[in-house]
């Protein structure tokens, strides 16, 4: 999928390797320094950790991606990408419709900060509440 914002782009892209999973590809679209934060303020020093998180959290996860959303300023551009995630517990359960929002800042063609969140914490405590 094509975008005329190269920031959205980045941000897609970052997501396509993501889910591949291929972190060594996600990586080459985030600056050395990213700040990187998952729900509950968990930091993640880069996108190898990413994907061992979900490695740990998921038998297998990926997104079903809604809409972009941008607004650019002075020295960044901020990329909401919200949608919902799809895949399998570790107990084998498939699961679908757990909404994310993620929020990106990329600056000079990187991704310097990422911040997620999305349902999963709530439906591992309260299982009744998943809706697939």
């Amino acid at each position: 999928m094509g975008f005329e914002n190269k920031a959205v782009q980045i941000v897609s892209d970052f997501l396509a390797a993501s889910m591949a999973p291929d972190p060594v590809l996600a990586a080459t679209f985030m600056a050395d320094d990213v700040r990187i934060t998952f729900t509950g303020g968990r930091a993640m020093p880069s996108a190898h950790e990413i994907t061992a998180f979900n490695a740990g959290r998921y038998n297998w996860v990926k997104k079903q991606l809604g809409q972009f959303d941008w607004t650019e300023h002075a020295d960044h551009t901020v990329v909401y990408s919200n949608g919902t995630l799809y895949g399998e517990w570790p107990d084998g359960r498939t699961f679908s419709g757990n909404r994310y929002l993620d929020r990106f800042e990329v600056r000079d063609g990187k991704i310097t900060r990422m911040d997620v969140w999305n349902d999963s914490a709530e439906w591992i405590l309260s299982p009744e509440i998943a809706q697939s």
